[in-house]
C-alpha cells in the first residue's frame, strides 16, 4: 500500500480511502486508484477516479462501458458513482499489483515462464473481447493488475469497436508508455491491431523492463512474437488466439482467463502481495480531517 498525499481524496462516494494502491512517480497508470472501505468497515475496494487533468466525462462513459465487460480476464467493476465532474467506479478488493509493482517487488524483468503466462493470458482475455466486438483500447503495463490466480485487464479504455469507428480519442495512457500503434498516433481509431501492438508493448516491458527495448534485448524465445505484435504494419500483427499459441503452446483457449487457482509466482512478489492483504487487513479507517 502506498501512503496517501495531501491532495488526495479522504472520501470517494461511500467509501473512505485508506491509500494509494500505485506509487509516486509511476508512469502511464491509465487513473487514481485507491484501496477503500465502506464506512461501517464490512467492504473493502479498489476505487478508481479520472486521471489528473483527463476527460471526467469520457472516462465515465468508458466506465459505464466496462460493468457491461463481464467476460473472465477483465478486472469487474460492479459499482459506478459520483457527478459528472467527479465520477468513480469501485470493484471488490483482492490482493492485487500492477505490472510496475510486480517488476519492483520482484527487482527486474521477470521470468520467461511467468511473462508468458501473463501475456497468454492477456491475450485470452483480449480474444474474448474482440469476439465480442469490443476494443479495449487502453492495454498498457499500469492496466495490467496481478493477482495471485493470474493478470487481469483493467477495464479502463475498453471502447466498443462500433464506438470508435469514428474519431473517438486515445486513451492518453497508452501515448506515455510506448503502446500506441502507428496509426493510431496518426489519428486513427482504436481497433483490435492496435489492442495487440499494446500487448506486446506489454510483453516486452514484461521481459525487459521496457516497452520499446532494442530486438536483441528482448529474451530469444520472445523475440518473434513480440516482435510480430509490434510490427508497424497492422495486417502483420498476429491475431490474439495465435499470440496465445504461441506463448503457451498447447493451452486450453478459455482455461487460462477461468481459472480460480493460484499461478506459480516468485516469492517476492508473492509476499508483496501477502503485505498488500495483511496491511490492508490491519488498517484503520483514517479521520475525515486531515
Amino acid at each position: 500500500m502506498e501512503r496517501l498525499r495531501q491532495d488526495d481524496p479522504v472520501r470517494i462516494g461511500d467509501f473512505v480511502v485508506l491509500a494509494r494502491l500505485d506509487a509516486d512517480g509511476s508512469r502511464g497508470v491509465p487513473e487514481r486508484r485507491y484501496l477503500a472501505r465502506s464506512a461501517d468497515g464490512g467492504r473493502t475496494v479498489l476505487v478508481c477516479l479520472p486521471p489528473a487533468g483527463g476527460d471526467p466525462a469520457r472516462w465515465a462513459t468508458e466506465a459505464q462501458q466496462a460493468v457491461r465487460l463481464v467476460q473472465p480476464g477483465f478486472w469487474p467493476v460492479a459499482q459506478v458513482g459520483g457527478s459528472p465532474a467527479f465520477p468513480w467506479y469501485s470493484s471488490p478488493y483482492r490482493p492485487v499489483l500492477p505490472l510496475p509493482a510486480v517488476l519492483a517487488a520482484y527487482g527486474g524483468p521477470l521470468p520467461e515462464a511467468l511473462v508468458r503466462t501473463v501475456g497468454g493470458t492477456l491475450a485470452e482475455a483480449l480474444a474474448s473481447a474482440h469476439v465480442l466486438g469490443v476494443v479495449h483500447g487502453g492495454v498498457c503495463p499500469a492496466g495490467v493488475l496481478l493477482t495471485a490466480c493470474g493478470p487481469l485487464l483493467g477495464c479502463f479504455g475498453a471502447t466498443r469497436a462500433t464506438a470508435v469507428a469514428g474519431d473517438a480519442p486515445v486513451p492518453a495512457t497508452v501515448l506515455e508508455t510506448g503502446c500506441l500503434a502507428p496509426e493510431l498516433a496518426a489519428g486513427g481509431p482504436a481497433d483490435r491491431a492496435g489492442d495487440v501492438y499494446a500487448l506486446g508493448a506489454v510483453l516486452a516491458y514484461a521481459a525487459t523492463g521496457q516497452t520499446v527495448p532494442e530486438r536483441q534485448e528482448i529474451p530469444v524465445g520472445l523475440r518473434e512474437i513480440v516482435t510480430a505484435c509490434r510490427s508497424r504494419d497492422p495486417e502483420g500483427r498476429p491475431e490474439p488466439a495465435r499470440v496465445l499459441a504461441e506463448l503457451l503452446p498447447g493451452a486450453a483457449y478459455g482455461a487460462l482467463t477461468a481459472s480460480v487457482e493460484p499461478v506459480s509466482l516468485p516469492g517476492r512478489v508473492v509476499e508483496a502481495l501477502s503485505r498488500q492483504s495483511a496491511e490492508v487487513l490491519a488498517a484503520a479507517l483514517p479521520s475525515p480531517e486531515r
